[in-house]
């Protein structure tokens, strides 16, 4: 099951279009969530080290790595979890891990959170929804992704909000809730809704990736990451508009 899409957009054209009108700090990042073996493209390797989902995110977006990576190399449960490559933690699901982090007043708070949390749910009960996740800067992709991410200023994601706004207006509305930014938030929010997603990062991202502490992150379904690189530029170059120095 290769789950190629039938359209084949110019990655290369589209990332070109935003790293330069957006002077965007790193490339943006394609990941695909491969249900199979066959997902897996030729000629791509296995990750060696076993880290988490938002530091794959940063090794194909600032360093120009592509890979894969199988549930045994993602050191963050709740980050596999999210992405459909392992089942949920007891100590996730009651709560007792993020109550332990200190980041809510009761168990209960925090599985009223972990409910809440975007997931892949498994199409079977034997395997898992998920075989592998698969990374690359957007320019060199070999795959077709399922979700584009973003990591910049939030001046930046403005152009973008205004770019997705561009053909047919209305609100955004982006979901998220401090823990799991750049697996839940980013990428399984859009893969399972077709609707690009804002989050404001979290702290595990942030320490462990490197996120600059400007930098917010997005998640755009690739289906329509080739419409918002056409509006991009329209967007920055109209009268009034603000983007970065």
């Amino acid at each position: 099951m290769n789950d190629e899409m039938q359209k084949k957009p110019d990655y290369g054209k589209i990332s070109k279009i935003l790293v330069e009108t957006l002077k965007l700090p790193q490339s943006p990042v394609a990941v695909k969530l491969a249900k199979s073996p066959e997902g897996i493209p030729e000629g791509v390797e296995e990750i060696k080290d076993t880290v988490r989902h938002c530091q794959m995110v940063a090794m194909a977006g600032r360093e120009g790595k592509i890979f894969y990576a199988r549930a045994d190399k993602h050191a963050c449960a709740g980050g596999a979890w999210a992405l459909g490559l392992k089942e949920i933690t007891p100590s996730l699901q009651t709560g007792e891990f993020y109550f332990k982090l200190g980041k809510f007043e009761s168990w209960a708070s925090c599985m009223r959170t972990i409910k809440s949390i975007p997931n892949v749910h498994k199409t079977s009960s034997t395997e898992p929804a998920t075989y592998a996740t698969v990374y690359a800067p957007l320019e060199k992709t070999p795959f077709d992704p399922h979700v584009i991410i973003i990591v910049s200023q939030p001046v930046m994601m403005l152009k973008f909000a205004q770019a997705l706004l561009y053909k047919m207006g209305g609100r955004i509305h982006s979901e998220f809730s401090g823990i799991q930014s750049v697996c839940a938030d980013a990428c399984t929010q859009p893969y399972l809704t077709g609707k690009a997603n804002i989050s404001l990062g979290c702290d595990g991202s942030r320490k462990f990736s490197g996120i600059d502490d400007d930098y917010m992150v997005m998640g755009i379904p690739a289906e329509i990451i080739e419409e918002v690189a056409e509006a991009v530029p329209i967007v920055s170059g109209a009268p009034g508009s603000k983007t970065r120095k």
